[in-house]
């Protein structure tokens, strides 16, 4: 796939899945564009070096504000992959309104106003958007003990869904990908006793957004593409 010259946002890049998605993309030659919660984050980041990365300290994606300064910085804009957001575990009894909101805010708002804001840099020129939900946003059940995470993540699967109907005949094509849990090493270390075997890879799942926002992608758009492995 070819994206010499293309430049791209990629929120939540600096993390596991992110680093994995951002070499890839390095290698078919796209410019990367990688938002930063704070000056840690961006320190924290392996590629930040590397002359097609482009760092900047964003702050808190679900601020309008903080998500209009980041695309205004980009003349042309191909793509838009959102792959930040959170976690919480618990029973619904037990969360907080906070936490509720923080998962809202984490998930839905932050991917709602990054998409807002990419359809409107590419108006006129096409490109791609591709969101992350969750395999609980396509299976509700297995969302028990994590409600407040799993209705956010159910929102963004509806968001991509439509507009990537509302959006279709501007040649943006807008699709999600829907992970299990993902081998890093995070999860393995709040998961040790777990078959890391079974879980999906972050090369593997990074392959699939890569097509998703590729132009070799010309015709899929409205899905929330399950990304298992063997889980």
């Amino acid at each position: 796939m070819d994206f010499r010259d293309r430049h791209i946002v990629i929120t939540g890049g600096a993390g596991a899945l992110g680093t994995a998605l951002v070499g890839t993309l390095i290698e078919a030659g796209a410019i990367c564009h990688i938002p930063c919660f704070d000056e840690a984050e961006a320190q924290r980041f392996a590629l930040r070096a590397h002359k097609q990365v482009e760092l900047t300290v964003t702050g808190n994606l679900a601020d309008e504000q903080a998500v209009a300064r980041l695309y205004e910085r980009i003349s042309t804009l191909w793509a838009s992959i959102h792959l930040a957001g959170g976690f919480a575990a618990g029973p619904l009894r037990e969360t907080s309104a906070a936490t509720i909101h923080q998962q809202i805010d984490m998930n839905l708002v932050s991917c709602l106003l990054c998409c807002r804001a990419a359809v409107n840099a590419m108006a006129g020129n096409g490109g791609r958007i591709v969101n992350v939900a969750a395999r609980a946003a396509l299976e509700w059940r297995s969302g028990a003990g994590m409600t407040a995470y799993t209705a956010s993540k159910a929102a963004v699967a509806a968001l991509s869904a439509a507009l990537a109907e509302e959006v279709a005949k501007d040649g943006i094509l807008v699709n999600a990908v829907a992970p299990s849990i993902m081998d890093t090493p995070a999860n393995r270390k709040a998961m040790p006793k777990a078959d890391y075997s079974l879980w999906p890879k972050v090369e593997d799942v990074a392959a699939t957004i890569m097509f998703l926002a590729s132009p070799e992608n010309r015709v899929t758009r409205g899905g929330v593409v399950p990304v298992y492995g063997k889980s």
